[in-house]
């Protein structure tokens, strides 16, 4: 663990749960695959990459999922249908178990449709957004299985986050920095700090001679067991980082999201046995049983002993008293306390009006150890048609798009434009302002005092920021055509 100043990085103490000796360094897009092709060639497990799941497929009163609508794809931008239109396909099921990531939107309608948050007393989720980069560096520099973790630079000390560098084999390093989306100050640009860090002696004398092979980026779960919903829901669950069993303290989840599936799977099968062959009822499973059998294991204490750690951040003190009390728990409390601090709203609602804050500007970039944005996105290899339906939906009417516009330009300077790490949003500068009212001018052509929101849908990389982060929370991520997303 190191703690980093503008020139300087200083070793510190460690949380014991962010030791990582004996632990193996892996790639977890190659642990998925290899795990993927066992259930497949050895389970006869159906596998169906390319393919996205658009809807949840309720029950004729539209009270328990029944499966899941895979999206249309061969729509235009326009809505037309192109000659290569599909429909989606209902996937019918007994069980459905949704295991999207963070924020995943099949579990966003799940959480509102059910209730899942309300019925649990759970707090607002909060979340991080990181971002990473791999690079081959000069083999003299490279010390596989060295785990580095960073604090402080280059954030305030009122912003959450830290960073990585991961030593893996084949002179590979893995480095990234993740930062609290209930950051203040809307002109803080998550790529922008990134790039700083690169800049920071400690990191740029370890890549320099290297060679970056890959960029990425997602948001994840940290608002840890108070944010946890309800983890069933008549006819499913949620298992993995759709429930948020990311440990923060451990900056880790996967082992949390295996043992949930383990468990989910043991819940579901027991569900449909008991129901007798002959029988057709309609009744809904439940997977209640999954959900006790959770709090009944490892996992739920893994989250309880580090509850308090990450909100003890946000407090007036900010870093400083975030780690002198995560010090302490940690250390000698472990969790073992009469109370837990709360979630305070959501991360959109933390973001504070431009007028409070002074624009941040970030150095230029310097490649190739730093690049321009949209560089960074070539190498995500994501791929999405252009003439397909724009995912990242607003409410539908001129008026809505207008109100987007005039708030999120004049109260949190276009926020987006800085947040997304790729370029996605762009308010851009127009001449005059439209009117609401023209019959042939277009939605996306609408502009407020000389601005127009493009939204360059084709470069997004599936991180969900926007979603989540957006002050006026009027944007959703949907899924594009399969396919054509990042590949990591």
């Amino acid at each position: 663990m190191r703690f980093l100043t503008p020139k300087y990085s200083f070793p510190i103490p460690h949380p014991p749960q962010m030791s990582n000796n004996g632990n193996y360094i892996v790639s977890l897009s190659r642990v998925a695959s290899w795990l993927g092709s066992i259930a497949e060639e050895e389970y006869g497990v159906e596998i169906y990459p390319g393919f996205a799941g658009a809807r949840l497929l309720m029950s004729e009163d539209g009270q328990a999922v029944r499966g899941v609508t895979t999206n249309d794809v061969g729509v235009s931008k326009a809505g037309t249908l192109k000659e290569s239109f599909e429909p989606g396909m209902d996937f019918r099921a007994k069980v459905t178990l949704l295991a999207e990531g963070a924020h995943g939107s099949l579990t966003k309608m799940a959480v509102k449709n059910f209730d899942l948050r309300g019925k649990a007393g759970a707090d607002a989720q909060t979340y991080g957004m990181g971002i990473k980069e791999v690079w081959r560096v000069d083999p003299e520099k490279h010390r596989p299985g060295e785990v580095v973790h960073t604090m402080g630079y280059p954030l305030d000390w009122k912003t959450y986050g830290g960073g990585w560098v991961y030593h893996m084999d084949e002179g590979l390093v893995s480095l990234g920095l993740v930062i609290g989306l209930d950051y203040a100050n809307p002109y803080i640009s998550p790529y922008g700090e990134f790039q700083k860090m690169k800049l920071h002696p400690y990191i740029s004398s370890l890549l320099t001679g290297g060679e970056r092979l890959a960029y990425g980026g997602r948001t994840l779960n940290e608002g840890g067991l108070q944010s946890i919903p309800q983890l069933h829901f008549p006819g499913g669950a949620l298992i993995g980082c759709s429930a948020g069993f990311v440990n923060v303290a451990k900056i880790k989840g996967t082992h949390n999201a295996m043992k949930s599936g383990m468990l989910a799977a043991e819940a579901a099968f027991d569900a449909i046995a008991a129901v007798p062959e002959e029988a057709e009822s309609e009744a809904p499973l439940s997977m209640e049983r999954y959900e006790t059998a959770l709090k009944d294991s490892w996992v739920w204490k893994d989250l309880y002993e580090v509850r308090n750690l990450r909100p003890s951040f946000n407090t007036p003190l900010g870093l400083w008293g975030g780690i002198a009390y995560s010090g302490v728990d940690s250390m000698f409390l472990r969790g073992r306390t009469p109370w837990t601090f709360k979630n305070k709203g959501t991360d959109a609602g933390h973001t504070r009006s431009a007028s409070e804050f002074e624009p941040i500007k970030y150095p230029p970039p310097q490649p190739p150890l730093t690049t321009d944005i949209l560089t960074s996105v070539s190498l995500t290899s994501t791929n999405h048609a252009e003439n397909q339906l724009v995912h990242l939906r607003l409410p539908p009417g001129k008026e809505a798009r207008k109100e987007h516009i005039r708030r999120n330009v004049n109260e949190f300077a276009g926020l987006l434009g800085r947040a997304c790490p790729a370029q996605v949003y762009e308010y851009v500068d127009v001449e005059g302002e439209s009117s609401a009212n023209e019959a042939s001018e277009a939605e996306e052509d609408v502009s407020v005092n000389g601005k127009k929101l493009v939204i360059n849908s084709q470069n997004c990389i599936h991180c969900k920021l926007c979603d989540v982060k957006v002050p006026t929370q009027d944007i959703t991520w949907t899924v594009p055509e399969g396919g054509g997303g990042p590949k990591y």
